[in-house]
């Protein structure tokens, strides 16, 4: 395989140095959050560090079971339809390297968090992008993405809400992928890692519309919690999920025994969490929404769900895009995701408002309008 690294890797806050950035709008997770957290009823003093069962952490398991249960519509999520992962970037290469070989192909929506897009390129599968437009609202039309279908297509991969633009898929559109999908004998694949984060009404997990539906979640997104290292795969194919069990077992045997006891532990309380962080969510996105309405310079499609969303400068032609990254970062001390992440152009950017104090993000916010004079 031939691997590069990412550019969303390489300028990530944790590589160039948090110490760095004053404000740091590049996030696209919530809050951090700190071993305090996290309610412990027992001692992990006594938690014996052996090989953990290769599919994960059985607790763990049946409460993310248990979690889709009452959403589940052709049939129940169990324990062994969940499979956990080293992180939601685990669970997407062990599906990439499990369904593709070289010259295969795979459908994906662009722009899109950069995994989806380099484990298929590394392995030399072929990637046929279905490109969101700003001027259609980044909306998805199944039927494109039918057409982008081809004999050695072996899976479509979607994010929703989606990274980075906020943008949430109906339950209509989904049920149509879903349709699509099948009437092509191809995989869905969905990164649901912001669901539990999306505005109004939650849409049922998508693996329980169909065993050819993959889903993958983590703890990392809506509950802060990316040190931990825990994700996970949800399908109803059994057999499939014994691919990708053989897939994780040659790459880490199990998952470590403490991250996943913590997110167990973690779970065990989440509903005591997410009320919290939903608010905290509600109360920030006012803040960029409030924004947005007076802007004259940027422009967005306002996002319906997660805490990220992909603005852009309306004249980038009077702009040295570079220059205004720089400026922004080295004398207003704020960072944001500027659009070459996601392979777009760089006056687009993704702003993340969850993991700021809603202090820094208005500064964060303000340090923007200071910046473009000063660059063009």
């Amino acid at each position: 395989m031939l691997y590069r690294r990412m550019p969303i890797e390489i300028e990530s806050p944790e590589q160039l140095g948090y110490g760095s950035i004053r404000n740091n709008l590049s996030e696209s997770s919530y809050a951090d959050a700190f071993f305090r957290d996290i309610p412990l009823d027992v001692d992990l003093r006594d938690l014996v560090l052996c090989y953990g069962p290769h599919a994960g952490h059985e607790g763990l398991r049946r409460l993310i079971a248990w979690d889709a249960a009452p959403q589940a519509s052709s049939g129940p999520i169990r324990p062994e339809d969940v499979l956990l992962t080293v992180g939601a970037a685990g669970a997407l290469f062990i599906i990439a390297t499990t369904l593709l070989e070289k010259d295969d192909e795979i459908v994906v929506v662009r722009p899109n968090y950069a995994t989806n897009i380099e484990t298929p390129r590394a392995i030399g599968a072929k990637v046929r992008f279905i490109d969101l437009r700003f001027e259609d609202g980044f909306a998805l039309d199944p039927e494109e993405v039918g057409r982008a279908i081809a004999p050695s297509t072996k899976y479509i991969s979607v994010t929703y809400p989606h990274n980075p633009t906020g943008v949430r898929l109906e339950g209509g559109r989904l049920a149509e992928l879903v349709q699509v999908a099948g009437n092509r004998g191809v995989r869905l694949l969905v990164d649901e890692t912001y669901r539990d984060m999306v505005f109004g009404e939650q849409l049922p997990l998508a693996a329980t519309a169909s065993p050819d539906v993959i889903s993958v979640s983590s703890l990392s997104k809506t509950y802060g919690l990316p040190g931990l290292r825990t994700g996970w795969i949800v399908c109803r194919d059994a057999q499939l999920m014994q691919r990708f069990l053989a897939a994780k077992e040659q790459m880490h045997i199990c998952g470590p025994v403490v991250d996943e006891e913590l997110a167990y532990r973690y779970f065990l309380h989440k509903s005591e969490y997410h009320g919290r962080i939903r608010a905290d969510i509600a109360e920030k996105f006012g803040i960029v929404k409030m924004w947005m309405q007076q802007q004259d310079d940027f422009e967005w499609v306002q996002p319906g769900g997660g805490c990220v969303c992909f603005p852009r400068v309306r004249r980038p032609e009077d702009l040295d895009m570079d220059k205004f990254y720089r400026i922004l970062l080295e004398k207003h001390g704020t960072y944001v995701g500027p659009g070459h992440w996601f392979d777009m152009p760089k006056h687009y950017m993704r702003i993340g408002y969850g993991w700021p104090t809603q202090a820094q993000l208005k500064e964060g916010l303000e340090a923007l309008n200071k910046t473009l004079p000063e660059a063009g």
